[in-house]
């Protein structure tokens, strides 16, 4: 082969070569066009990091005691009241009863206990004449009065040290109490300016109105004079 053959054969097998890298390189230009090719796919997680978990916010967080709802007595039922260690205890809605109004009562006086040294010793008794029970609780105020005077005359009663109460006495309906009064005649003060009296006048404890109780004594008007003495009601 001659030389100039052999430059002609090389200049086509290099331009062969040529055409083939050029419709080569076409080809993949024209796959990764191609539409409906598969995206490239994500990259994987970092498996050494943690996981990121929201806390409960404070608006999640469980009612506090203020805001819980109390529990409320259905009409009729008895009241409860929440102890210290949470627990309720029951007691009754109508466990109060009230004081012996003079209204409730009836009275009278009892002087056949006798007397010693110018005293007299009378049982003051009270009986309730209501329909409901009522308590008396200590000393009631006693005084005498003139007949159609409510105005009581001279010094009250003292209360009795030696006859103290016991504590509160319930009076169911037609139950009695008594209390001690003892009486010193007015004979034995020459300072007594003395009044004839028809009635005592009992004020039960605690109580703003009063009954009267027929029984004529001597009294003294001036109010340094002591003639009376009471002690508390026992049952």
């Amino acid at each position: 082969m001659t030389t100039s053959q052999r430059t002609t054969s090389n200049r086509r097998q290099w331009g062969t070569a040529f055409a083939l890298a050029a419709v080569i390189g076409l080809s993949g230009s024209l796959a990764a066009c191609t539409p409906g090719a598969p995206a490239a796919s994500p990259t994987a997680p970092d498996s050494t990091s943690s996981p990121v978990t929201s806390s409960p916010s404070a608006s999640s967080a469980a009612p506090t005691a203020e805001e819980t709802p109390s529990s409320t007595a259905s009409p009729g039922s008895p009241e409860t009241t929440e102890t210290t260690e949470g627990t309720a205890s029951t007691t009754p809605s109508d466990q109060a009863t009230a004081l012996c109004p003079a209204a409730s009562l009836k009275g009278s006086l009892d002087d056949s206990g006798g007397g010693a040294a110018g005293h007299i010793y009378m049982k003051l008794v009270v009986t309730n004449t209501s329909g409901a029970a009522c308590i008396l609780d200590g000393y009631p105020g006693v005084s005498m009065e003139a007949a159609g005077s409510s105005t009581p005359i001279g010094a009250p009663a003292d209360r009795d040290p030696a006859a103290p109460s016991n504590g509160p006495i319930t009076l169911t309906p037609g139950q009695s109490a008594a209390a001690t009064l003892r009486y010193t005649q007015a004979g034995n003060y020459q300072n007594c300016q003395r009044v004839q009296a028809d009635s005592i006048l009992v004020y039960p404890p605690s109580a703003t109105d009063s009954l009267e109780i027929g029984h004529p004594l001597t009294a003294c008007s001036n109010d340094d004079v002591k003639l009376l003495s009471i002690g508390a009601f026992m049952p």
